[in-house]
C-alpha cells in the first residue's frame, strides 16, 4: 500500500484539501464542517490577510490514490519578529488513524522547517493563535462551538508517536446560568456605582460602535493580551477581516465596552454559537437556502461563546470584569440560554482561570498545542 505526500498546487487540490475532513468525519455526530466559502478565502493567497506577510505550503497524503491526510507548514515572520524567536508552525492537520500517514505528513513539515532554518515547529494553528488552534485531547462528547476545533481522540497518540511534545494547553469552560455564582449579579448595582465614581461606564456594543471604535478596541486587545503566551498583534487588515465577520453574527446583548472618561479600556465579546445551525450542513455549503436559515436563527441559539474578555492592565481588579460577567448572565437568563463556553483560556493564565472557577464554571474541554523539534 503506497503512501505518498504531494504539495497542493491546483484548484482541484484545494478542493480535496477542503473536502477531506468532511469525508473523514462522515457520520460523526459531533463534527461541524467549516464553512466552505470561508475555507476557500482562507486558502487564497491573494485574498486572506495573513499572506501579506506570511506563507504556507499545503500537503495532501494519498494511500492507494485516495486522500488520507492533510497538513500545512506555515512561516509566520510576524510571530518571530515579535517574540524574537525562530520557529515555524503547522496547521490544518487531519489524518486517518495511520502512523505511516502521519509520518509522511510530518516529514514534509520537518523539511519545510529545516529549509527555513527554524528551531522547531508549533501547532496546530490555522495560521496564527488569533485563529483556530489546538488538538482536542478531552471533551469529545459535545460538538465544538463556533471557531473552535474538533478531532478524533486518536490524534493525541498519533502526534506523540511522531515525536511531538506538549507546548501549551488551551482550556474551555462551560457556564450554566442556573449553576454559576450569582454574586456579581447581586452586586451589579453597587459595582456600577463604584465604577461610575471612577469615571468608568459600561455600554453595549453594536455593529456601528464596533466599526467606529475598531482602532481603539484593537488597542485594548493588544494591551490586554500582549504578555500572553503565543500572542501576535493583528495587522490592520487582519483585524478588519475578523471584525467584519463578527459584526455579522454578534448579539449586542452579550457584547460590551468599558470606557473611562470616554476612552475605551475594556471589552467583552460573546457571540451566538451558530454551530448549532451549521452542524446540519455536513460539507459546510450553505447554498441555496442555508444563509437564510443562518440569518433567521442566529439569535435563537441556546448557547454562546465568550470569545474575548479583556481589560487594559491598569484598569484590572476594579470590578469591570465582574460587571461584564453579570451583564452576560442576566442576558442569558432573559433569553433562556442553556449556557456559554468561555474559550480559549491559556492553561498558565492563572488570573482568568481563577475568575472562571470563582464563577463555578466547569472546565470541560482541553485543546493542546504541540512542538516538533528540528
Amino acid at each position: 500500500m503506497d503512501i505518498v505526500c504531494r504539495q497542493v498546487e491546483t484548484p482541484a487540490d484545494i478542493e480535496k484539501f477542503i473536502g477531506f475532513p468532511n469525508d473523514l468525519y462522515k457520520g460523526d455526530n459531533c463534527y461541524v464542517a467549516e464553512l466552505y466559502m470561508a475555507q476557500k478565502v482562507m486558502l487564497d493567497k491573494s485574498r486572506y490577510p495573513f499572506f501579506a506577510y506570511g506563507d504556507t505550503a499545503l500537503f495532501l497524503a494519498y494511500k492507494n490514490g485516495k486522500v488520507v491526510g492533510r497538513i500545512a507548514a506555515i512561516d509566520n515572520p510576524r510571530y518571530n519578529d515579535f517574540h524574537q524567536s525562530n520557529v515555524g508552525f503547522f496547521g490544518f492537520f487531519d489524518s486517518i488513524k495511520d502512523h505511516e500517514v502521519v509520518g509522511k505528513l510530518f516529514s514534509e513539515v520537518r523539511n519545510f522547517g529545516k529549509h527555513k532554518h527554524f528551531d522547531k515547529m508549533i501547532g496546530p494553528t490555522n495560521y496564527t493563535t488569533n485563529e483556530t488552534a489546538g488538538v482536542l485531547i478531552d471533551g469529545f462528547d459535545a460538538p465544538p462551538v463556533i471557531m473552535m476545533t474538533y478531532n478524533y481522540p486518536y490524534y493525541e497518540s498519533l502526534l506523540i508517536s511522531e515525536g511531538l511534545q506538549k507546548e501549551m494547553d488551551l482550556l474551555a469552560y462551560f457556564l450554566k446560568p442556573e449553576e454559576i455564582n450569582h454574586k456579581s449579579v447581586r452586586l451589579l448595582p453597587d459595582l456600577e456605582k463604584r465604577l461610575e465614581k471612577d469615571g468608568i461606564t459600561i455600554k453595549k456594543l453594536n455593529k456601528n460602535i464596533i466599526h467606529r471604535e475598531s482602532i481603539k478596541i484593537r488597542e485594548i486587545y493588544h494591551r490586554a493580551w500582549i504578555k500572553n503566551w503565543g500572542f501576535v498583534p493583528f495587522t490592520d487588515e487582519e483585524f478588519d477581516f475578523l471584525k467584519n465577520d463578527l459584526a455579522q453574527i454578534m448579539d449586542p446583548d452579550f457584547t460590551f465596552l468599558a470606557e473611562k472618561n470616554g476612552e475605551p479600556v475594556g471589552f467583552c465579546i460573546a457571540i451566538p454559537n451558530i454551530n448549532e445551525i451549521l452542524i446540519k450542513y455536513k460539507r459546510g455549503k450553505l447554498f441555496p437556502f442555508g444563509f437564510i436559515d443562518l440569518l433567521l436563527h442566529k439569535n435563537k441559539t441556546k448557547t454562546m461563546r465568550i470569545l474575548a474578555l479583556g481589560v487594559v492592565p491598569e484598569m484590572r481588579k476594579k470590578g469591570i470584569e465582574a460587571v461584564f460577567y453579570a451583564k452576560c448572565i442576566l442576558a442569558a437568563l432573559s433569553k433562556s440560554q442553556r449556557g456559554a463556553e468561555a474559550s480559549w483560556i491559556l492553561a498558565n493564565n492563572q488570573e482568568m482561570n481563577q475568575a472562571l472557577i470563582n464563577l463555578y464554571a466547569k472546565q470541560y474541554k482541553t485543546y493542546r498545542l504541540y512542538s516538533l523539534p528540528l
